[in-house]
């Protein structure tokens, strides 16, 4: 009897042993990783992130909600509840429509409406310009909660552009976009400029269009008109995450790539006629019957942008090597273990060496995910947030 007693105390002390250093582990897992430029400048991004304690306190750590315990199911979930409406992200958008040079439409969703900034004691209130990913929108549940909170929180006028043909912009030229063509986001920061002389203009991307926003500040430098950018899960290696998106497995064969070919499919779809006055006579039919992104980029991007397949325009859309030219206060926040812009694309030695710059790693994030607490709430908004604070100040 005794024996027996002490046998199952034995047992328990070792459970709560392995119990305790799982969790442990765990919690440290959790813990922010910051690479920031380290060399002699008198411009420095370190001021702007010590105040941000949701990064470079003693507790700043991603602690992920349980059941969203890795990248996949993160990415998952972040999927799953792109079209929710709850208090964090009820919101309703005023679209302008903008023209550019070649006749195609971009949507500009503002919240909150337009007429806001007509006011006087709105006048000169900060932008923040949101860039959605591939296939994004103004509509994401992501996007939704990040206008929102920093309308709120940080008192700005956001603005979220929609892609051509995304968030049900029209297609009014058969030119697409694509993962490193900065000339709509540049006809995009003019307009904000020239429209809202006295505000200053911040930006946010998502994936792809974080892609942009890092090209397209490497590309101007200190005349960036940008006072301010977050990138959120940057591929930064285009070729890397080319890889990692078609690559075989459960993820992609049935999760990922199915959803992302629908609604590329869909877009093809509702724009049909215009697509279809390309002089590059486009193989429609191909394109519907295509199972995974790389086809697409085979059958349209490649084409249309003067590459000899997939893979050579996704080595040529990268931005890792652009991160060198950045001159504004730039932020990048991405997980270990994104497995659709994974963490080997990442150019942390870059990161090192640019002063203005700063990347967070998360250990558990997944892609555009970076869910915390029981009731999953995103992490990744209180950074952004704490962080265009301190570059408005």
């Amino acid at each position: 009897m005794i024996s027996d007693y002490k046998k199952r105390l034995s047992y328990l002390v070792v459970a709560g042993a392995a119990a305790y250093y799982g969790a442990s582990k765990y919690i440290q897992d959790s813990k922010i990783q910051l690479v920031v430029g380290q060399e002699d400048s008198e411009e420095s991004i370190e001021k702007l992130l010590e105040q941000c304690p949701s990064l470079t306190s003693n507790e700043a750590k991603l602690l992920p909600t349980p059941y969203l315990c890795n990248g996949i199911l993160q990415t998952i979930y972040c999927t799953k509840i792109a079209l929710t409406t709850d208090k964090q992200s009820d919101i309703t958008y005023d679209r302008e429509s903008m023209t550019m040079s070649d006749e195609g439409t971009v949507s500009l969703d503002w919240y909150p409406e337009r007429t806001y900034m007509e006011k006087a004691e709105r006048k000169g209130k900060p932008i923040v310009l949101v860039v959605p990913g591939l296939g994004g929108s103004a509509y994401e549940y992501h996007v939704r909660c990040t206008v929102k909170q920093l309308a709120d929180n940080l008192n700005v006028q956001t603005v979220v552009c929609n892609h051509r043909g995304s968030g049900r912009t029209p297609l009014t030229s058969p030119r697409l976009y694509n993962a490193y063509d900065t000339s709509d986001l540049q006809a995009i920061i003019k307009y904000m400029g020239s429209k809202y002389p006295e505000s200053r203009l911040l930006c946010v991307g998502y994936s792809m269009g974080a892609n942009l926003i890092t090209r397209y500040l490497g590309e101007f430098g200190d005349e960036a008109k940008l006072h301010g950018a977050v990138a959120i899960s940057c591929p930064f290696d285009t070729f890397v995450a080319g890889k990692a998106m078609n690559a075989q497995g459960y993820f992609n064969d049935w999760l990922f790539q199915p959803n992302l070919m629908a609604t590329i499919k869909r877009v093809i779809r509702r724009n049909l006629q215009v697509v279809q006055t390309s002089p590059l006579n486009y193989d429609i039919d191909a394109i519907m019957k295509a199972k995974r992104m790389m086809e697409v980029d085979n059958l349209v991007t490649a084409r249309a942008y003067g590459h000899q397949d997939c893979w050579d325009y996704y080595k040529a859309a990268s931005s890792a090597e652009f991160v060198d030219g950045i001159k504004r206060p730039f932020l990048a926040i991405n997980a270990e273990d994104d497995p659709v812009t994974p963490v080997d694309g990442v150019p942390q030695g870059r990161f090192a060496k640019n002063p203005m710059t700063a990347l967070a790693l998360v250990k558990h994030g997944g892609h555009i995910g970076f869910f915390t607490g029981v009731t999953p709430r995103i992490w990744y908004i209180d950074p952004v947030v704490e962080f265009f604070q301190a570059v408005l100040q």
